[in-house]
């Protein structure tokens, strides 16, 4: 397998952002799962950083909380060869079917909660809930990625959880290799959101177990 850094991804940025912009979102978005869509340029920078660790081409891929499938169908654009999608929500599996079939890529969608996730996958992707309307309701989320990682973990959460999963990475003997800042627009998505759009603070963060494998 060649180096990372110098394979080009089968798809320009622009193109990976506007076919991941083109997916259909959340048909009735629940707050207290904290349905909120990827956005297609934070979506594209986590793909990017798992595709240039040589994380996606050829591998096996696990979305958690994929909701209407954008990480998941990302991956399987650029060339993973396995996409296994985790959703508890019947309606959000059911758009991401549509959305990958409309995408032309295969994804092995479950109905499931996380904590009822027992395999176990090269890569692990995931946007789970910041804990805005729940305490705390990231922290399945984060138990399952690491327990069911081979390789790495790549996942979204608000700037104030860094601590948090720092500690828990510890706990798990497991690396931080990547703390990034994304830019990251909410738009009005439920009843209480008062403002059109808000800027949120939140990371990208790349984590590895103590050993990878080749």
């Amino acid at each position: 397998m060649t180096d990372g850094g110098d394979a080009p991804p089968p798809y320009r940025r622009s193109v990976l952002v506007r076919r991941l912009a083109a997916l259909r979102g959340f048909p009735s978005p629940d707050p207290r799962r904290e349905q909120v869509g990827t956005p297609p340029e934070a979506a594209a920078t986590l793909l990017e950083a798992a595709l240039a660790r040589e994380d996606i081409a050829g591998r096996t891929v696990l979305d958690l909380g994929s909701g209407t499938g954008v990480l998941a169908i990302g991956a399987a654009l650029l060339g993973a060869r396995r996409v296994t999608g985790v959703e508890a929500e019947a309606g959000a599996i059911a758009a991401a079917r549509a959305n990958a079939e409309a995408t032309g890529v295969e994804v092995d969608w479950r109905l499931a909660e996380v904590e009822r996730v027992a395999e176990r996958a090269e890569t692990v992707v995931m946007n789970p809930p910041f804990g805005a309307q729940t305490a705390h309701a990231d922290r399945p989320f984060w138990d399952a990625a690491f327990a069911s990682a081979e390789r790495r973990i790549y996942a979204f959460a608000l700037a104030d959880s860094r601590s948090f999963i720092a500690r828990r990475a510890v706990a798990r003997g497991a690396k931080v290799e990547a703390t990034v800042a994304v830019p990251w627009e909410l738009p009005r998505t439920f009843r209480h959101h008062r403002k059109a759009r808000v800027d949120l603070p939140v990371d990208l963060w790349v984590l590895a177990p103590a050993e990878i494998p080749p």
